[in-house]
């Protein structure tokens, strides 16, 4: 049989986080995943301290999980830091207040580094996701020898080929170096992250989503948000509500193509991204549907939003 439009043949890698699904082929929900202590973010006071707005910051984990239970779609953070020291303070944080798994996102190595040695070290390895291997470390072998030694389980790449951005010069890049990297850094699930440049390239990350599924069945995803917050124009000619139009416009598109996964900026932007991706990722498992003839299983936004829709179409198969 071939693919149909939304669906795809070849058999997909799923894998848990934190108890968390992500990948397959449409059966399981975008996963959306928001930006804590990013660079700028008023929550954070002394960034070289690790000094923070502790009542905002669990202020704000609780709206991003308020939304994922209402919308249906699970949720993770990606937390920000730019030093070991800081790392520690944010995890500490995080595990206090909430059970949502997390990445461990920074520029340079030895931070990111230091926060997966620490995440080793107090047992939170099942719900901690390495941010990144990619192809512009400054020391790629330096950095897989350490991660092999650490035993990290969860590991996300860039794939983003900066002398070639087609789609097919991302899967090169991945077979030539990245996933042979990521097999030598001893991760048992991988997950990759196409690269947004901006707004209009976000068809060249969707593109390479589904081709990577096509090609290796391993869970993709992409951040739209990259290229929806450089975008000036529409704050500037249509203010907060005009960029909260656009970039939810970006993520459900996002959504309804081939992403397992939704990095989507700022935490603060839950608010209109999870109503908007749960739409899309309602409509997808309705073209599933018509495709396949399957239907999502509970606690999937098509289920938990449209429950009346979904008992039509069951009834239409018996």
């Amino acid at each position: 049989m071939s693919n149909g439009l939304f669906r795809i043949e070849k058999p997909q890698k799923v894998v848990e986080i934190g108890g968390i699904k992500v990948g397959g082929r449409g059966e399981n929900p975008v996963v959306l995943v928001g930006t804590i202590f990013y660079t700028g973010h008023k929550i954070v006071e002394k960034r070289k301290e690790g000094k923070f707005n502790r009542e905002k910051a669990e202020s704000l984990i609780n709206m991003q999980e308020t939304f994922s239970d209402e919308t249906g779609i699970p949720s993770m953070l990606d937390v920000v830091a730019l030093s070991e020291e800081e790392f520690r303070k944010y995890i500490d944080f995080i595990s206090e207040v909430t059970d949502m798994p997390f990445m461990i996102d920074a520029w340079k190595i030895p931070p990111k580094i230091g926060a997966a040695k620490y995440v080793k070290e107090i047992g939170l390895e099942d719900r901690v996701i390495y941010n990144s291997l990619s192809p512009w470390s400054e020391d790629l072998e330096k950095e897989v020898s350490e991660l092999r030694n650490i035993g990290l389980k969860h590991g996300l790449t860039v794939a983003y080929n900066m002398s070639d951005p087609t789609v097919e010069g991302r899967i090169t890049l991945l077979k030539d170096l990245l996933l042979p990297a990521l097999e030598k850094a001893g991760f048992e699930n991988i997950l990759i992250d196409t690269s947004v440049l901006n707004t209009p390239a976000i068809a060249l990350s969707v593109m390479a989503c589904r081709k990577i599924k096509e090609e290796f069945g391993l869970p993709v995803g992409c951040a739209p948000s990259n290229g929806t917050d450089i975008w000036k124009y529409p704050r500037e000619q249509w203010g907060k509500t005009g960029f909260a139009a656009v970039d939810s416009a970006a993520h459900a598109i996002t959504a309804l193509m081939w992403n397992d996964f939704i990095l989507y900026g700022a935490i603060e932007n839950a608010k209109w991204v999870f109503p908007a991706v749960a739409t899309a990722n309602s409509i997808l498992a309705t073209f599933i549907y018509e495709e396949s003839g399957k239907l999502p299983e509970d606690g999937h936004p098509l289920n938990k939003l449209f429950p009346e829709f979904v008992q039509q179409l069951r009834g239409e198969g018996n």
